[in-house]
Parts: structure tokens; sequence; C-alpha cells
């Protein structure tokens, strides 16, 4: 029992993750909605967690054939760039293969809602043959083991056939002898499906792509790599690299003077810029990728093999950590084409080169110049606005205009800053071409967003998120009018998904952007909310206020300290207040939310409002997009000031529980 109940909540975080991120690599659209595929899983764990245990035994028994589907489909019609030359292009800019967006999108969110409602439904059957707090307490250790086994296999770069085959055994287990035959055909045309997109020529995954080499038909490109579907990057030979008009040459033309002894590469990626440095006489190159397989890629395939250089020094990590954590100082820093495409962990609007961007950022790298030294960035920035946003930025920190070159019909952009002006040479010196957008920050790390506002395009999505929540809840058989009296439940789920999504930000801020401290964020949620498990099932009697207490204490503390004064901590202390300002309050938080789930009379309608709560706080972590991401605290502690109101008016009805209600942990750390 309790080894089945283990299994269902980790084939359940299991899947979930796995779809987040195979998804995210074949359908382009999904750069632009960052916790679409996670509001699909939440809606249909909830839904499957809703349902009556007599009720929607059908869903078990076709488990498996909406998750081949949705496999199907999207191999058949993924969703990519169109390429129309052999140049890296800017992918928000162009055109896509694959079905239009008004098709795409909805099928995707109903098939994810329908296959994490059966998992869902699986993993509820077994809940409730339990005491609740023990069966949770199971269900978070299951999740927890999902969790990290995914975050293994990332590390790993196991392709994705590799998670096919784990995510069909549990479910063949789960299904159960009575659905072996049922539930083999479905799931090994998943297997199969994702084997062939394995073994094609060519493919291989990193801990955050799916990616394609290529040969090139260009005489000036040797290979061509895309990622998730976009091109992204080539690897060309010196002579192209060095060619009148390269952007790759052209931060060493405008720093004559400087001797470019030591230089740092942001994004070195196959290691173009690299070989370039090393061609220009760099005693030492400092050469900081954030994804291995590309740089692994570089290293076999780059024709003047750059990496084989004792004089490079390869650092696998984020770019904005790397400047935090070096005390070096070099003559030249180029941030070499970061554009990642893709979202941090898939649950914010975060991408993995937001923080390369913002006025601090630049401020780093500024601090990391030695006398005479420059900055040099490229892009293929498209818009107008988006290099005045730059160049201006670069204004403010340098003192000075820095040089920009277009190039490409300018669609792309070189700037370089000097030190000092003596310290850069330039052919044109950048000047607005109209009003100079505001810098990006670390608290707004939002650079290809002109205005703060959130686009109509979200609106809209997200808008038919909340009314087909509404809809499936309410078929599920909970009547939303019951619900109202867990007004505070729905918004305890609220604020929780804020306050989820502003550690996720934090951390990725504090330590960089890469898998692994995803990974060990969501796992110190899970463990968090484990600890209040514990402690709620040791004490059964707990002080409201003073949990209240606690809880507005901690994220008052959050809000008080600044980001930059965490920053200049050494790594042990930044850790250690990082951990404590993240997870101080999901602790008090959860151990509010325990208690008056025990207290409630009608759980299913407690557990339905907490649901909708969360799915609300999904959509409005889009609030950041125009208030920044320290002013999501304020609304954390405005939503549980609400809840606190709400509870202390609420009359636990005769016969209430000693214990909560079973609950799933893919919505319990969110509540």
């Amino acid at each position: 029992m309790r080894a089945r109940l283990l299994l269902a909540s980790a084939t359940m975080l299991f899947v979930e993750l796995a779809l987040i991120r195979w998804t995210g690599a074949n359908i382009v659209h999904l750069s632009y909605f960052s916790n679409f595929i996670l509001l699909g899983s939440f809606l249909g764990i909830g839904l499957g967690f809703l349902l009556p245990a007599g009720r929607g035994q059908w869903l078990t028994r076709w488990a498996p054939i909406p998750l081949a589907v949705l496999v199907v489909l999207v191999r058949e019609f993924p969703v990519q760039v169109r390429q129309s030359s052999g140049e890296v292009i800017y992918f928000t800019a162009v055109k896509t293969t694959g079905l239009p967006q008004w098709v795409t999108l909805p099928v995707l969110f109903g098939l994810t809602a329908l296959i994490m409602m059966a998992i869902g439904k699986m993993t509820a059957d077994q809940f409730r043959q339990l005491p609740s707090l023990e069966a949770y307490r199971f269900d978070l250790l299951g999740s927890l083991t999902g969790s990290v086994s995914f975050a293994l296999l990332s590390w790993l770069r196991a392709p994705s056939v590799v998670w096919g085959v784990i995510a069909a055994l549990a479910m063949l287990v789960l299904g159960g002898r009575r659905n072996t035959v049922r539930y083999t055909i479905p799931l090994a045309v998943m297997v199969a499906v994702l084997a062939l997109e394995s073994v094609a020529n060519g493919i291989s995954w990193s801990p955050y792509y799916k990616i394609e080499v290529k040969r090139s038909t260009s005489k000036a490109r040797d290979y061509n790599i895309a990622a998730n579907g976009v091109p992204h990057q080539s690897i060309a030979p010196l002579k192209a690299l060095t060619k009148p008009g390269s952007p790759y040459e052209q931060p060493y033309r405008e720093t004559p003077r400087n001797s470019h002894r030591r230089v740092l590469v942001i994004g070195a990626g196959n290691g173009n810029d690299v070989a370039l440095a090393l061609a220009h006489g760099a005693r030492s190159v400092d050469a900081v990728e954030i994804d291995p397989r590309l740089q692994e890629i570089g290293a076999s395939l780059h024709p003047a093999r750059p990496y084989d250089n004792p004089r490079v020094h390869v650092h696998i990590n984020d770019g904005r950590a790397f400047l935090e954590q070096t005390d070096a100082r070099y003559d030249l820093v180029v941030l070499a084409l970061p554009d990642s495409l893709t979202l941090v962990s898939g649950a914010s609007n975060l991408r993995l080169e937001s923080y390369l961007f913002t006025r601090q950022a630049f401020e780093a790298a500024h601090r990391h110049l030695a006398p005479g030294g420059a900055f040099a960035m490229y892009n293929y920035y498209r818009q107008n606005w988006l290099i005045d946003r730059f160049g201006g930025t670069l204004t403010s920190v340098f003192g000075h205009a820095p040089c920009i070159t277009h190039y490409g019909n300018s669609r792309a952009a070189v700037l370089v800053a000097g030190t000092t002006p003596a310290a850069q040479s330039c052919g044109a010196t950048w000047k607005a071409s109209g009003p100079v957008p505001k810098a990006a920050s670390d608290d707004h790390p939002f650079p290809y967003l002109l205005h703060r506002t959130i686009p109509t395009l979200y609106l809209g999505v997200l808008g038919a998120i909340l009314l087909v929540t509404l809809a499936s809840v309410r078929l599920t058989g909970v009547r939303l009018r019951r619900t109202v009296r867990y007004a505070d439940m729905f918004l305890l789920g609220t604020a929780f998904m804020l306050l989820e999504t502003k550690n996720v930000i934090g951390f990725a801020l504090y330590f960089g952007t890469t898998w692994l401290v995803n990974a060990m964020v969501f796992a110190g949620v899970l463990l968090a909310v484990l600890c209040a498990v514990e402690v709620r099932r040791r004490i059964t009697k707990l002080n409201q206020l003073a949990l209240q207490l606690l809880l507005f204490a901690s994220l008052a503390v959050s809000w008080l300290i600044p980001a930059h004064l965490v920053l200049g901590l050494p790594f042990a202390g930044r850790l250690a207040a990082a951990i404590a300002l993240a997870f101080a309050p999901i602790f008090c938080a959860n151990l509010i939310f325990s208690d008056r789930l025990a207290a409630a009379s009608d759980p299913t309608s407690a557990f339905g409002a907490n649901l909708l709560g969360s799915l609300v706080g999904g959509t409005l972590e889009y609030l950041a997009l125009v208030t920044g991401y320290q002013a999501l605290l304020l609304v954390v502690a405005v939503l549980y000031a609400g809840a606190c109101v709400l509870m202390r008016f609420t009359r636990p009805d005769a016969g209430e529980r000693a214990e909560p209600e079973p609950v799933s942990v893919a919505t319990a750390p969110r509540t």
C-alpha cells in the first residue's frame, strides 16, 4: 500500500516534469507561456483528487491513451522556427512551422490535464487507504523521489526515450494485471515514437535543450546547431570569423590600444569567440558556458580546436553567477550572443540569460575590467528600442556612450564600451533613435519587454485557463457556491503559488539559472513542506496566531533585505541567507494550511477552493511583468492577511476531522 502510493506520487511528479521539458523542446510557443504545461498538470492532478472514490474509474483504465496521443501529435506537428538563411536568428521575430497557436495550445493544455488527471486519480485511490497524515507523508516522499530522479536524468543527459521507458514501466505497475494489455499498446507507441526521436541523426540532450547538429550548406559555416527546434549557433572557421564586417572581430577592432591579454567570454558555446580571442594573442581566456553539451560539441567539432588550448579555462556555469563569484579582472569581457531560447524551470517568466542584461550585471562586468579594459556585447536585437535600452544602460554605467556597429542589414549590432573614452575607438557612437527605455534590473529582469505591461496575448490565454478551471472543477461535482465558505483556502493557494515563484527567482539570482540550482530549489520546497507535515503529525494543536505572526515576520524580513546585500556575501553566507529567506515562509505557510484543512467539515470543497486559488496564483505570477518580483511579496502578504482574517470567521462544523484530507503534493507545495 505505502509502496504503491510512493510509486504513484513519484510517477506523477516525474511525468509532470517530463511533459514540461519535452513539450517545450518541440513546441516553440511554450517559450512565451512559462507555466502553461505546469498549470495544465496542476489542474489535472487536482481534478483527479476531487473525483469521488467510486467515480472516474475509466480514467485509470485508459490512462496511457492521452499520453500516447500527446506524444504522437507533438512529433507529427512540432512547432519550430523556419530557418531562411544560415545566420543565427533571434527566434521571437521569425516564422514557425506546425499548427497555429490557437490550435496547438488548447490541445496541449487539454491533453496535459487529462494525462495528469488519470495519474492523480491513481494516486488519490492509494491515498484514501491510509490515514491522512501518513498518506500525505508518503505522497511527499514519492514526489521528492520523482523530482530528484528527473534531475538526475537531466544531469546524465538521458534522451527522451529513457524518460518514456521509466514512465511506461511505472504506469504498467500502477495499472495492475487487469490493465496490462490495455496499457501496453499505447505505452509501446509512446516509447517507439520517443525512440525514433532519440536515435535521429545529430540529436542529443543537454540539461536545457534538445540539440540537433547538422553540417552546414554554407561555405562560411561548418556546422549549424539548433536548440529546441530553433537555429541557435553555428561553428565557423577562423577565416569566416575574421572577415570584414564580422561581429566576432568588431570588439578587437574598436579597442586597438587594448592588449587583450586576459579575456572573459560569457556564452562561449561552441567556441567561436574563444578561438578568436586566442587568435588575437590572449594569454588567458575564461570561457563561461551554461550548457555542458554545447561546450562539448565545440570541443569535438570546432576546426580551430579552441578548447584544447591550455590557455583556455572552461567554466560550466551561469554567466552572472560567475561574475559574482570571481575576483579576476579582464582586458576584455565579451557577452557573446547569449540568447537561451528557454525559460528557467518552466515555472517563471525568467529566461536563462535574463540576469545578464540588467543594469546590475553591466555594473558587475565593469567592476571586473582592468584599467583600459573594455566590455562588448552583440546579438540579433531586431528592435531599435532594444539596442537603445542596452546602449543607454552602458552609457549610464560607463559614463560615456559606447561604440556601435550594425551588421546583417541592421538586424544586429555590436556595442563596445571601454572603461574610458580613450579605451575605445569608434567608427560610430551610439545615439538614441528615440525615447530610451528604462534599463532592466535584477528586480524586473525582462530586457525584451518594452513597457511594464502584460501582453494582450498572455491575458487572453490566462483568462481562458481560468474559465476552463472553473468549468472543470464544477464538472467533478464540487459546487462552487459551497466553496465560498473556504475563501480563506482559496487565498492560501493563491499566495503560496506566488511565494514559490519568488523563491525560484531569488535562487536564480543568487546562484545562477543552472538546472542544478532549480532542482535544488524544488527539492527544498518539498522538504520544507515535509518538515511542516512532520511537525503537524506530532503537534495536534497549533497556535494559529503565533504561526501567522511568524509567517508575516518572515515575509517582512524577505522584503526588507535587498538582493545586493545577499549577493555581496561569500558563498556559504549567501546560501544560508537564501535558505532562511526562502524556506521560513514556506514552512510557516504549510503549517497554517495543514491545520486549517484539518478543521474543514467538507474537505473536498476546501480542496477545490484551494485548487482554484493555486491556479490563480500561477496566473498572477505575470504581475511581475508590471511590478517586478520584489513587489510580489507585498501581494503575497496581502493574500495571506486576507486568508487569516477570513479564518477568524470560520466555524468548524460538528464532526470536524482531526487530520487533513488527502492532498496531492503537486498542489500542497503550492498551497
